[in-house]
């Protein structure tokens, strides 16, 4: 897109922005196709380490693109990143909400609505599957994703306990 890092960075993000339906974890596969297959900035196992880091900590799941951001170039590229990801939904999204709540009763704004939950689940399942093959290099990473994957949707249990879980499988050189 760009020769330059910031360049690069900011259009790869102002792009991906407007297609992140369902938000930042939705637009996961594309954010590593760029990262590691186009652009070369990082490998698999740099990307998937960003993505859990960026779950494990408070705040925001956008916080991925400040940390690629910061991965290519620093303070800068992580302002930058974050800029260009939030600001052009932020305008969309301002001027969406103006028009969508003029047509609160419109038959076609609830077909729309009801078509988007799909598109966004289909997008996060997606994000989630490319992370699991960018994290899964064993049988065992593979098998603790699956039975995560399950205890999560199956059960009430807090994730948190999940994370401890492979926390000490990984400290225990499972993984």
């Amino acid at each position: 897109m760009n020769d330059h890092p910031l360049g690069s960075l900011f259009g790869y993000f102002a792009l991906l922005s407007l297609f992140a339906i369902g938000g930042a974890n939705a637009a996961i596969p594309e954010m590593h196709r760029i990262a590691v297959g186009v652009m070369h900035w990082m490998s698999d196992r740099q990307f998937a380490d960003m993505f859990a880091i960026s779950q494990v900590s408070p705040g925001p799941n956008v916080i991925i693109v400040a940390l690629i951001g910061y991965h290519v170039a620093g303070f800068t590229g992580a302002a930058v990143a974050t800029t260009a990801m939030c600001g052009p939904t932020c305008l969309v999204a301002f001027t969406a909400a103006r028009t969508w709540d003029r047509f609160k009763d419109a038959h076609w704004r609830v077909a729309i609505q009801a078509g988007l939950v799909p598109l966004s689940l289909g997008l996060i399942g997606a994000s989630a599957f490319v992370l699991a093959r960018t994290a899964d290099h064993t049988v065992y990473a593979g098998l603790i994703t699956a039975v995560t994957a399950a205890v999560a949707y199956f059960t009430r249990i807090n994730p948190l306990w999940i994370f401890v879980v492979a926390g000490v499988l990984g400290l225990s050189g499972w993984l």
